[in-house]
């Protein structure tokens, strides 16, 4: 490895999945060898811990994500399942039958034109079939898009993921499950015993291994793996038996789950809602017992079947309708909050975050964020957290209701994008301090000290970077407080948090389900969920829920 940090293998589970990893992956890519000034640290984080070096079968090299993902037929649109970047004119050319055939052809989707228009500043496929990149810095991603302009909006035309996803993949990457489909109203991948029974499958067992094997073979030190996956539907149980079969072959590596709900759901839709519950329910009990920690992320106000208006950010503007919005606020909150886990000097490991977090059966985090960090020119690091306040200034991330009022048992903070001379206060000598923290003479000792006064007896972790979270097209334009520029880089404030309030929404969860009367939902346990498997689970999302009573833990 490049950097300090072992290599992480990301697994991406579900179409919800697929728009926070296409924003995620998207993100990665802007920043790679790009700087928004002088001062900005390009060593901060390692991009070899997400990413491998290989090579096309004509010898050109590539960087391409540690990425297995899985989706249903019908999910890819335009996008090749065996990836366009080591695609071979003259191998695809190539037939030995030399009898008669039969040609059948599926509709082909053409690429959005939108992202065609941001694609076509960075490279272009020339005649002999092969990708030509212009100009690359420092030979990994793209050139900077240099859009001076809001860009043309995508929302009117993403249907799927891969209509906005810039990134090339590896051929290994994409495993489609062909048994079930995207789109219809039949043949769906819909309750949490399907996903489980996926995996049971030998073909998709045998295919998943076989990719897990590809990757890990080729790390010099694997730290672990993240795991994508949507909570809401059968990608649940798909997720649970990959945690199971990643604890069973890589005994001692991080697994670290993030479970993805999307951020609004219909009253008219009451089966939907149930399979949600009882989806999310079952995956959060399996994913823990396999993982070392699980962290709900999601827009939507409750986990619950009681709907919640989606959660509010003082300055972004988004529609909480649309997938293509709420993965990309998720996505940008994600590649704050795993920043421990990929920094070049000095990270912490994916197991060591987990061991921080996770005291006493606490295997449910919470996330939260402020999206962007609101620094206004002229301002210092101390005066803007002095602004902020309040014990919790996050943006709940996890669907668990508001967290005032709620103890939180431990915290891992990272704040991003703070530009080094606003790092301290700069008031001139005698002038009164407004508080503790402009006496600071470092942006760690301001950021460790605003934690500790917030929280006096919180273990907390905690990082200060320069870098910032990259939102260049086609990260949709959400920041309604920064009038009509275009933003390519904003600062992030995220944490992730071992919190009471898991108490209240898991012991919620369980006391939800026991009101459920079965008998009407029996085409759940029909999909591959006995009777004595919900009594089980019942049991222990109380036992998790008791972990997270207010008064135990480790700093009483």
């Amino acid at each position: 490895m490049a950097g300090g940090a072992g290599e992480v293998l990301t697994l991406q589970l579900g179409h919800f999945a697929g728009f926070v990893g296409a924003h995620w992956w998207n993100q990665q890519d802007a920043a790679l060898g790009r700087a928004t000034s002088a001062q900005e640290s390009l060593g901060e984080l390692c991009p070899d811990v997400l990413y491998r070096t290989g090579q096309t079968l004509h010898g050109q090299e590539t960087y391409t994500p540690r990425l297995i993902l899985m989706d249903l037929k019908g999910s890819l649109n335009s996008l090749k399942e065996e990836s366009g970047l080591y695609w071979d004119k003259q191998l695809d050319a190539a037939v030995a039958w030399h009898g008669k055939l039969t040609t059948h052809k599926e509709e082909v989707y053409p690429k959005n034109p939108h992202l065609q228009d941001l694609l076509s500043a960075e490279g272009v496929r020339s005649s002999d079939g092969f990708w030509r990149v212009k100009s690359i810095p420092n030979g990994k991603g793209p050139p900077p898009v240099t859009t001076a302009e809001i860009p043309k909006p995508l929302e009117s035309s993403v249907r799927v993921w891969s209509d906005f996803l810039r990134v090339h993949l590896h051929p290994r990457s994409i495993c489609m499950i062909q048994k079930y489909n995207h789109d219809g109203e039949t043949g769906r991948l819909e309750a949490f015993g399907q996903g489980e029974s996926v995996l049971k499958e030998p073909r998709y067992l045998e295919e998943l291994e076989d990719r897990l094997h590809f990757y890990v073979e080729e790390c010099d030190y694997l730290q672990g793996f993240q795991i994508l996956c949507d909570l809401h539907d059968g990608f649940s149980g798909v997720g649970a038996k990959a945690a199971e079969l990643l604890q069973d072959e890589y005994s001692g590596r991080g697994i670290i789950t993030w479970g993805l709900i999307p951020g609004s759901c219909s009253l008219g839709e009451p089966q939907k809602n149930i399979y949600r519950l009882l989806n999310t329910a079952f995956g959060l009990v399996h994913l823990t017992a396999y993982s070392s920690f699980v962290c709900p992320l999601s827009l939507g106000g409750s986990l619950g079947l009681r709907p919640q208006p989606p959660v509010n950010f003082p300055h972004l503007h988004y529609d909480a309708t649309l997938p293509f919005h709420c993965s990309a606020i998720l996505a940008t909150a994600l590649d704050t909050v795993t920043v421990p886990y990929r920094l070049r000097s000095s990270p912490v490991s994916m197991v060591h975050l987990a061991n921080m977090l996770t005291f006493s059966g606490k295997k449910v985090v919470t996330a939260g964020a402020v999206i962007p960090f609101p620094l206004v020119p002229g301002q210092s690091l101390p005066d803007a957290l002095v602004q902020l306040g309040g014990a919790t200034p996050w943006t709940p991330l996890s669907a668990c209701g508001n967290p005032l009022g709620t103890r939180c048992f431990a915290q891992s903070v990272v704040l991003r994008g703070i530009d080094r001379a606003c790092h301290t206060s700069q008031l001139t000598p005698g002038t009164p301090l407004p508080s503790p923290l402009h006496a600071c003479t470092t942006g760690e000792e301001v950021l460790a000290q605003y934690l500790h006064q917030q929280q006096p007896r919180v273990t907390s972790s905690s990082h200060l970077l320069l870098t910032p979270c990259r939102v260049a097209p086609p990260y949709p334009y959400l920041f309604s407080s920064l009038g009509q520029q275009a933003v390519h880089s904003i600062p992030v404030f995220g944490a992730l948090c071992s919190s009471s309030s898991l108490h209240q929404t898991l012991g919620g969860l369980a006391t939800e389900l026991t009101k459920l009367d079965l008998r009407r939902w029996a085409c759940f346990l029909d999909a591959g969920v006995e009777q004595d498997e919900m009594e089980e689970l019942l049991q222990e999302l109380h036992s998790l829920a008791q972990c997270y009573q207010d008064g135990g833990g480790i700093m009483d």
